[in-house]
């Protein structure tokens, strides 16, 4: 299944998944991400999925539901498949809901992918660090991918794009949240002039046990440095698009081995089909398995290999 939701958003309401990429497939392995380490880094787009099934999938789930966003997500770096500006296009043709793609924005150096992503409303990338350095400690990039070389994309990419760029900085305690940083992450950012700046921090179980979110402190001085931010710091609210789904079980595995969910998510889904209970049948016959993140928690699917 490529398509999953709608899912309830921070930023984008009631947003509908679309998975182009295999499972942690991406340019990344950061530190923070909710699905864990990348086994499969990669820089070289290709396809992936048939793209008519993908579009056929779209079109069932709009039609059981009322989405704010096509989001274009899912297990890894979406500029990694080659029908990207296909779905994009399609999407655009055949419904009058809004697009979004959500990326590291990695691999903007390259002409061919900053045009794909240009029929898309909202696209929606990452800046983490302000050096080589802290890019390589939070993000831990493919070897070829060049810190300068993304800092361009994004330049080059705003200059093109009519739609709205919406920034994603990821805070991570004592990695990029001292003031030094901090500034010089503004200018950077002041270069490529998005639409919007969101700052982020850790709120699900992150690839290594010892990332914490910065102090309130440092996320204060963040959003006050750069101006005219939207900081997420707390739970998204919303209801789950569930009716593709047969069970509590395969709602729960399908969700969150995307979008690892918290416990009263998973107790809101077990209501739904009417089930009370199961949640902890499931954990008890290891069907599902819990972990616990700065006091809060979440539930996963069996085999989720989150370290």
């Amino acid at each position: 299944m490529n398509v999953y939701g709608p899912v309830p958003s921070r930023r984008l309401g009631n947003s509908l998944g679309v998975d182009i990429i295999p499972r942690k497939t991406c340019s990344y392995s950061c530190v923070y991400c909710q699905l864990g380490k990348t086994r499969h880094k990669r820089i070289t787009p290709r396809s992936y999925y048939q793209k008519e099934s993908i579009l056929s999938e779209i079109e069932n789930a709009i039609s059981n539901s009322n989405p704010d966003y096509i989001t274009i997500v899912g297990d890894g770096e979406p500029t990694l498949s080659s029908d990207l500006g296909w779905i994009i296009k399609r999407c655009k043709s055949n419904w009058s809901v809004p697009v979004a793609v959500i990326t590291n924005g990695s691999l903007l150096h390259d002409k061919e992918i900053r045009e794909s992503l240009l029929y898309a409303d909202i696209v929606m990338p990452s800046l983490d660090a302000a050096d080589e350095q802290v890019f390589r400690a939070i993000n831990r990039p493919h070897g070829k991918v060049r810190f300068n070389d993304i800092v361009e994309g994004l330049i080059a990419f705003r200059e093109i794009y009519p739609g709205r760029i919406r920034l994603e900085v990821m805070l991570v305690e004592d990695i990029n949240d001292d003031e030094r940083h901090l500034r010089k992450l503004k200018g950077i950012i002041d270069t490529i002039n998005p639409d919007i700046v969101d700052i982020s921090i850790p709120t699900r179980p992150p690839a290594e046990k010892w990332v914490n979110p910065p102090s309130l402190e440092k996320i204060l001085y963040a959003q006050q440095l750069l101006k005219g931010t939207d900081t997420m710091t707390s739970a998204e609210k919303g209801e789950f698009g569930l009716a593709n789904f047969i069970s509590v079980l395969q709602a729960i595995q399908q969700l969150s081995s995307r979008h690892p969910l918290r416990h009263n998510q998973a107790v809101m889904i077990e209501h739904h089909f009417s089930k009370p209970g199961e949640i902890e049948k499931l954990l008890k016959n290891k069907q599902l398995r819990k972990i616990e993140y700065h006091g809060e928690l979440f539930i996963l699917p069996s085999g989720y290999d989150l370290e």
